[in-house]
């Protein structure tokens, strides 16, 4: 990184060479926490407004919740073409562009009484969110002290835990008090704001170099990424057999109707393990996925042999939650590293490996039910889960460690 970069980037932290420590641009980080905030609310609160949004556009609950379905479909087909397109740009108006995509969507899904418009409107979304995505790990990295990188990302992926474990809940209550076009109103009217915070708090960094070399096939075959991308995927389709499914596995126990306190104990987990993985990860990146991957797969033999005991399958909610909170920044990190300038295109290949995953997940929970019962769900999640911590220990590169961080 030049000094130029380092001088834009170092917002809160003191000069380079001052003889002070450095420290983490915070503002800035949280800014970026937010762009992520926003996308996960907006791809998920249709399913804690399923009902209201149903009976007001006159169509069946299985078409409103095709509405994230196509979020993530447009996440998927656009995140790798376009980081490729737009890598030679700067990074700042590009994520004020991608924003200001999730303004005008979420307003047009306030206003439209057309099913068809809306979900249109989704895909677009999706495609924003699939841009921001791209951009979020990378533009932490470089906004931060080389040591204090893998914590910058942290922080930047800390909006995830808080949609899920507050956005969410708070989104469909205020749905069923004013109304799901208000409170969708009023994530565009967030969205706005962000776009103020970004221009004035969020330093700019030039894309890639067009003298660089880039592409898909030149950042796969960078050493270790391949693998990484193997580890998400298992790790994050074992993830959503689970999740996707969590309802009728609940009601083995009785908690049919404890959906809601059974995801709040997951989100509120999560958070204090993304402050964990926070703390950590600029020294133990590779021993922090075999941590999480051990907890999570400990969580989920937990949850299949109490499946009818409350308070065994809260305990095995609480372990998968902390085991899930910071992956997702321990996979970006990671990739990050392994991908070094080409990280935005390295980026763009985690979401569509996520994007990949989670459609996976419905599809192997679905016939997991189908075949065995609700009963076999978390039992499917840690036989994948054996097999991620399997890629993990055999092949996760030695060289994704802090003594090689900076490439």
């Amino acid at each position: 990184m030049s000094d130029v970069d380092l001088a834009a980037c170092d917002v809160t932290s003191d000069a380079v060479g001052s003889g002070r420590p450095q420290r983490l641009p915070v503002a800035g980080l949280l800014v970026l926490a937010t762009c992520g905030f926003i996308t996960i609310l907006t791809e998920v609160l249709p399913a804690g407004l399923l009902t209201q949004m149903s009976g007001d556009l006159g169509v069946s609950e299985a078409l409103i919740g095709q509405f994230m379905t196509t979020y993530a479909i447009g996440s998927l087909l656009v995140a790798i073409p376009l980081a490729i397109v737009t890598r030679h740009w700067r990074r700042r108006p590009l994520l004020l562009l991608s924003i200001a995509g999730f303004v005008v969507v979420n307003t047009i899904t306030a206003v439209s009484t057309r099913y068809p418009v809306i979900l249109v409107a989704r895909f677009l979304a999706g495609v924003s969110a699939g841009v921001i995505w791209a951009l979020l790990a990378g533009y932490a990295a470089r906004m931060a002290p080389p040591h204090l990188r893998g914590r910058a990302i942290a922080v930047a992926m800390v909006g995830t835990p808080l949609a899920l474990s507050i956005g969410i809940p708070v989104g469909t209550w205020l749905g069923a008090s004013v109304g799901w076009r208000m409170t969708f109103g009023a994530l565009s009217a967030l969205a706005l704001a962000l776009t103020i915070c970004v221009r004035w708090i969020v330093p700019d960094f030039a894309g890639q170099s067009s003298s660089k070399s880039g592409g898909v096939v030149a950042t796969l075959r960078r050493r270790g990424l391949k693998t990484v991308l193997v580890a998400t995927f298992l790790y994050v389709l074992a993830h959503n057999v689970l999740y996707t499914y969590i309802a009728p596995f609940l009601a083995l126990s009785g908690n049919a109707n404890r959906v809601d306190a059974v995801l709040l104990v997951f989100g509120l987990t999560a958070l204090v393990g993304i402050g964990v993985v926070g703390l950590m990860i600029d020294s133990r990146l590779r021993q922090l996925q075999i941590a999480s991957t051990l907890l999570f797969a400990f969580g989920a033999v937990l949850m299949g042999v109490a499946a009818y005991q409350t308070v065994m399958v809260f305990a095995g909610v609480a372990m998968w939650g902390l085991a899930f909170g910071g992956v997702a920044t321990v996979f970006q990190t990671a990739a990050a590293e392994a991908a070094g300038e080409l990280g935005d295109i390295a980026q763009s290949l985690i979401v569509t490996v996520w994007n990949l995953a989670i459609a996976g997940g419905g599809i192997l929970g679905a016939m997991t039910i189908t075949s065995v019962g609700p009963g076999a769900l978390p039992w499917s999640a840690a036989g994948l889960l054996v097999i991620t911590l399997s890629v993990v220990l055999g092949t996760w590169p030695r060289a994704l460690r802090r003594g090689n961080r900076g490439a």
